[in-house]
């Protein structure tokens, strides 16, 4: 997890290190988060409720293990538009989040225009996904497959 600041100063020390417990378990009891954080029960707690007030907490949810669901092919594709100007930019980012396969979509600045990280259970199955419905998204242009041969590091 990388240091945790705030440009503006609203998080203090406390408030850091209680994201930073939380981004370790988000399941952890307020009581033990209280005491690895060095304070009462009831602050952290004021805290925490005011962490997801303020939108420093997006939500919490649970790491499936994709090996165990036989979803551990992960490939990436370079996306290039045929137009990037906004209209076609937001037709392609609202398309793109309708295919439950992507687990990741990132504009990019270089010689493609989107980074999609695609999970399927082998080969075969990117192959459809990226035929059929990847390469029919609005303003693609072209396509370029890179497979993961092994994960190193993911976050979660």
């Amino acid at each position: 997890m990388p240091e945790i600041v705030q440009v503006d100063g609203s998080l203090d020390a406390f408030d850091r290190k209680i994201l930073e417990e939380l981004a370790v378990n988000g399941r952890i009891p307020v009581a033990e988060l209280a005491e690895k954080v060095g304070l009462s029960k009831t602050p952290c707690q004021n805290r925490f409720k005011r962490l997801i007030a303020e939108g420093f907490i997006q939500g919490f949810k649970a790491i499936l293990n994709p090996a165990k669901m036989n979803l551990d092919h992960i490939a990436f594709a370079e996306v290039k538009l045929t137009n990037t100007q906004e209209d076609a930019l937001n037709s392609f980012n609202a398309a793109v989040r309708k295919i439950k396969e992507v687990e990741e979509c990132h504009m990019i600045a270089g010689r493609f225009d989107y980074l999609l990280k695609i999970r399927t259970r082998d080969i075969k199955k990117y192959r459809l996904v990226l035929g059929e419905r990847i390469s029919n998204l609005p303003y693609v242009a072209s396509t370029s497959t890179n497979v993961a041969m092994e994960t190193v590091k993911e976050r979660g």
